[in-house]
């Protein structure tokens, strides 16, 4: 990660005009004394606590009544088992985009989708989209894979003990499978690999959670699995860990795109030309030409995957509904794809393999987002497969309608629109497009 000479040598001029060399070196040293006050009671969500914290911060009344409103602290217990050092809630708009059709093994029907988010064009995008879809007859989806992972890594002495070791954990499945299994009523060990680097050892367990998302279910069986390591084998590790970084949690990763962590799936929609024109404001030849040169664009920058911006709806989705925001880095990979027909249609489809969602389990039980779950009727035991059918829905609805904006010139005039109000629009109205910014069901 390196820096041209013309740039560092201009940053470092800059600092140097108010400082000297010394002041700076100075300022990055360490400085034990007179260290702020530890915050009290990090696991209680008390009056006394809340008070104490608050005492500490440097902030004013106006601060804390918006963290901390009446409706938050009659709910704090709620949060007791999901925040540490709580002080409050941070308030995020919620919009709806829809209805989605989805016609999916596990999610059949009209999904209003509730999208938690500060970025205006966003939610009307997402529904422009999710019309078009459901004008077409709803896009097709499918789970087509599921499993969350957790790789725990063992360090020997040399290569000859690895490969020992490595043979007696292979004759052990059913007994990691029994270790897992003893923590949880709803997580079951379903695969296991085998990396072997040197006289290091990495195993990939691999795991179905129900219909949670599962991370914390697959560690807690993953440390059963390592205890039952550490008593039975034949060849003691120099050291082990739980997770050597192997798993791809919470970040990008190819094994995963190649494979599965979470929930797989893949949703599609045929649209005719006169429906792509008619919302979109473009041909199916605009899009599918688009989409190629997009395509050469991922490669030149090295990005996972072929796709424009699942983040953006999946980020919107995992907030309102208590999911974990940070699987986004990994969620949000994946493959859209928009080509012609025979017909001269437009054939469009996403496939992300790895949805990591649940709808039981962590925040998927505080009240708002119990809420916005119950709004798509995805509350509860026996839904986690659906929401991962509608996410793929919502993406390919997304990718729809960012890439329609694109082609159609109109990308750049929706934020200035949506996202600057009066203003922008006077500035839109002189700019004197004669399309239609947006066209969404009234």
């Amino acid at each position: 990660m390196s820096a041209g000479y013309e740039r560092a040598r201009n940053y470092l001029e800059g600092l140097l005009r108010e400082r000297s060399l010394a002041e700076l070196r100075v300022q990055l040293e360490p400085k034990p004394q007179n260290f702020s006050q530890r915050l009290p009671g990090p696991f209680c969500t008390g009056t006394e606590s809340l008070e104490q914290r608050w005492g500490l911060l440097k902030t004013g009344r106006d601060s804390r009544e918006a963290l901390a409103d009446p409706g938050t602290l009659e709910q704090r217990e709620h949060y007791r088992h999901h925040i540490e050092n709580f002080i409050g809630t941070v308030k995020l708009p919620v919009g709806v985009a829809g209805p989605l059709r989805v016609n999916g093994l596990f999610a059949q029907g009209d999904y209003y989708i509730p999208l938690a988010t500060t970025e205006a064009a966003l939610v009307a995008s997402y529904s422009r989209g999710a019309q078009l879809i459901g004008e077409a007859g709803g896009c097709s989806a499918i789970l087509l894979n599921e499993g969350i992972t957790r790789a725990p890594s063992f360090a020997f002495a040399n290569l000859r003990e690895a490969g020992v070791f490595t043979a007696w954990a292979l004759s052990q499945f059913d007994d990691f499978r029994r270790a897992a299994e003893s923590t949880t009523h709803h997580g079951k060990l379903i695969d296991m690999r085998v990396e072997i680097e040197g006289n290091h050892v990495y195993f990939i367990f691999e795991f179905h959670t129900g219909d949670a998302a599962g991370q914390n279910m697959a560690t807690i069986a993953t440390e059963a699995i390592c205890v039952h390591i550490n008593a039975h084998t034949p060849v003691r590790p120099q050291r082990s860990y739980i997770e050597a970084n192997v798993s791809g949690d919470k970040k990008a990763s190819t094994q995963s795109f190649l494979s599965v962590r979470g929930k797989k799936v893949t949703a599609e929609v045929i649209l005719p030309p006169d429906l792509v024109k008619k919302r979109l404001h473009a041909t199916p030849e605009q899009i599918a030409d688009y989409w190629r040169i997009s395509a050469v664009g991922t490669m030149l920058s090295g990005t996972i995957g072929v796709q424009g911006h699942y983040a953006n709806g999946l980020a919107a989705l995992y907030l309102a509904c208590g999911q974990d925001v940070a699987c986004v880095a990994e969620s949000a990979v994946g493959v859209t794809r928009f080509e012609l027909t025979p017909e001269r249609e437009l054939y469009a489809s996403v496939t992300l393999p790895n949805l990591v969602v649940g709808t039981v389990g962590g925040g998927t039980g505080l009240p708002s987002q119990r809420a916005c779950l119950e709004i798509m009727g995805l509350a509860g035991p026996g839904k986690a497969k659906a929401l991962a059918e509608v996410c793929a829905g919502l993406c390919l609805a997304g990718e729809l309608s960012i890439t329609g904006a694109i082609c159609a010139g109109e990308f750049a005039r929706a934020h200035k629109c949506l996202a600057r109000g009066e203003r922008g629009r006077k500035k839109t109205e002189e700019l004197n497009y004669d399309k239609p910014l947006v066209d969404l069901p009234a």
